[in-house]
């Protein structure tokens, strides 16, 4: 770990700290993260920054545990089985946080394109990419106007539906590394026909990331047609 990246975990675990202590006084803070009260008050109001070893614990295992939980807060469902997570795809702050939680927890390999759907994956793409320092590409299902050459990926689903992606063609390049990114997997089939498109563009897959799991179908679904990590950060049981 060179000193840019040992400062920017640094940081990270400060904002995941803070996050948790809005609702926490310091000796809850302590009993969550197993740290001493004195040394998160000092973290917390920026008078030191924690360790290398004390702040990857911080972001690879009380963090993910933490936003995993004020995830879990912030979504709802209807009768339907519908998931409204408007309450985390809108709050760009709460993303940003997940963002290196994510990438360390799961092991994610840097990507030079962070690759989504259109539209309520962008947000959460937004945010891993600026973590990466990498570009953000999505698809959308309808083609985009002044485009002329597309990668398309189609599918029937179940319902009988079906469900088409278009990225335009310069958005991704062969040999580029992608992390797929989304809100949300129910059945899969986003994520597949996500991954479809970068195996059309001869692009290598590092890992599939996304907030939010409905069962288990999905991921598996995603494990089937990848060997990069896949990942979820917070899983609700299926209807």
């Amino acid at each position: 770990m060179n000193r840019a990246e040992k400062a920017a975990l640094q940081l990270q675990s400060v904002a995941v700290l803070r996050m948790l202590k809005e609702t926490r006084t310091y000796d809850e803070l302590a009993d969550l993260t197993g740290l001493p009260a004195g040394d998160l008050n000092r973290y917390v109001n920026g008078h030191v920054l924690p360790g290398a070893e004390r702040a990857r614990e911080v972001v690879d295992g009380v963090g993910r545990d933490a936003l995993a939980t004020e995830l879990r807060a912030r979504v709802e469902f209807d009768d339907g089985g519908y998931v409204d997570n408007s309450g985390v795809v809108f709050d760009q702050s709460f993303l940003d946080l997940v963002a290196p939680v994510a990438a360390n927890a799961l092991g994610f390999e840097r990507p030079d394109v962070v690759l989504t759907a259109a539209t309520d994956g962008i947000t959460l793409g937004a945010a891993m990419a600026s973590y990466f320092d990498a570009r953000v590409a999505y698809a959308k299902k309808s083609k985009e106007t002044a485009v002329e050459e597309f990668i398309e990926s189609r599918q029937r689903l179940a319902s009988g539906i079906e469900l088409t992606y278009y990225l335009p063609e310069r958005a991704l390049s062969g040999g580029e590394n992608v992390l797929i990114v989304d809100d949300l997997i129910r059945s899969g089939e986003t994520q597949e026909l996500l991954l479809d498109i970068a195996t059309q563009a001869d692009a290598d897959v590092t890992g599939v990331f996304t907030l939010i799991a409905v069962g288990q179908e999905g991921i598996d679904r995603a494990r089937e047609l990848t060997d990069a990590p896949v990942g979820a950060l917070t899983t609700f049981d299926a209807e």
